[in-house]
């Protein structure tokens, strides 16, 4: 290492920078290996090129405000490792609130489709209810029916009047009410098989938000500021690595 001149090792860094394979841990990393490596690191020029490396969005505005104020002493001393340090935690306080929101959104929407879950599941049971009582109601109709034809044959009297009272209990044509229960029946069918899918669609998608929420939850400093469906493509990137480590 001593063989090495400063310029070379400074040379050296500045790729490293440029190439985007020396990151801020790790020119802090070296600066702590030794005196003279301490002294290389803490070049301006090399946390300036870092800066704008990582943060290109500070190049026009921090360099237009040295440049106002380049007359001053203040802004003359200003080091670009303390305006580094600076950004840098600026952007991991906005990465940490972005993700703040994006974990608050994907609560919201397993929060609403538990409600739309249970909602399913009432509305299914008050269907499930309301087709047991037209099947009790058209057992009792055929009874009715049955009643009707017997009367037609000789039975002893008591249960002629028995049969006699159950027609006339009956206001609507037999006929006429077998035909609207079995409609009914066949509706409430349709609309339990449509809960019962609804139910599967709103089941499968509350599995897909939890797991989105801990894939979200599993990487707090990933950058959710940009789009809105990062968290689905880290999903999708997750089930990838697992398809191709089981190959």
């Amino acid at each position: 290492m001593s063989v090495l001149p400063d310029e070379l090792w400074t040379r050296i860094m500045e790729l490293g920078i440029q190439t985007k394979t020396l990151c801020h841990r790790n020119l802090c990393c070296l600066s702590i290996a030794c005196r003279r490596l301490h002294r290389l690191a803490a070049d301006d020029s090399l946390w300036s090129r870092l800066l704008l490396s990582d943060f290109p969005s500070y190049d026009n505005s921090t360099n237009t405000a040295r440049d106002n104020n380049c007359t001053s002493s203040s802004a003359a001393n200003v080091k670009f490792k303390s305006l580094y340090r600076i950004r840098y935690e600026k952007d991991r306080e906005q990465k940490r609130l972005a993700h703040r929101r994006v974990v608050l959104r994907i609560e919201s929407e397993i929060a609403e489709r538990l409600r739309k879950i249970q909602e399913i599941e009432l509305r299914t049971s008050e269907e499930k209810e309301k087709m047991n009582k037209a099947v009790a109601e058209l057992l009792n109709v055929h009874k009715v029916r049955q009643a009707s034809v017997a009367l037609h044959v000789w039975q002893p009297e008591l249960i002629r009047g028995r049969q006699r009272q159950m027609i006339q209990q009956n206001n609507v044509p037999v006929d006429f009410r077998i035909n609207a229960l079995e409609m009914e029946l066949s509706l409430c069918k349709q609309q339990i098989a449509g809960f019962d899918k609804a139910l599967r669609v709103e089941k499968r998608r509350l599995d897909e938000a939890k797991e989105q929420l801990a894939s979200v939850k599993y990487h707090p400093l990933q950058d959710f500021s940009s789009t809105s469906c990062q968290p689905n493509e880290c999903r999708n990137r997750s089930k990838k690595l697992k398809h191709t480590s089981t190959m």
